[in-house]
């Protein structure tokens, strides 16, 4: 039997769902966050604790100007002080999309945004 990895949430993950939730409830549409957990619950943290390496390589990504690429280069860094052999990778859901980190048989969530917000906050994620 293959041994599964476990999924941990991290702290600016849970912060991420709260206010998620609190901008669903104003708009009168609290149904969609239980269908965003149920989704968590029920296929994202399984298919993640089978299948760690599924989500697509974050660091992997074409840098398309100089910013970019600085700043993959010092995620890059970050991540390999924390871990040797860490990954950062994306898990695509139906409408939102999940930042994780993959260090041995580990996956910390660490952050989660509707597809239509612009990126993830790396100052939040890497504050010490």
């Amino acid at each position: 039997m293959t041994t599964l990895a476990t999924v941990k949430l991290t702290a600016n993950f849970e912060r991420n769902l709260l206010e998620m939730e609190s901008f669903l409830v104003e708009a009168e549409a609290p149904h969609a966050f239980d269908s965003l957990l149920d989704e968590l619950t029920d296929t994202v943290i399984p298919n993640l604790e089978r299948f760690p390496g599924l989500g697509r390589s974050f660091l992997q990504r074409p840098a398309r100007s100089v910013e970019v690429a600085n700043g993959i280069a010092r995620l890059t860094a970050q991540l390999g002080s924390i871990a040797v052999d860490g990954e950062l990778r994306e898990y695509v859901m139906t409408h939102y999309l999940v930042l994780y980190a993959r260090i041995k048989d580990t996956v910390y969530l660490l952050s989660i945004r509707h597809q239509r917000q612009l990126s993830f906050d790396f100052q939040s994620l890497w504050a010490t």
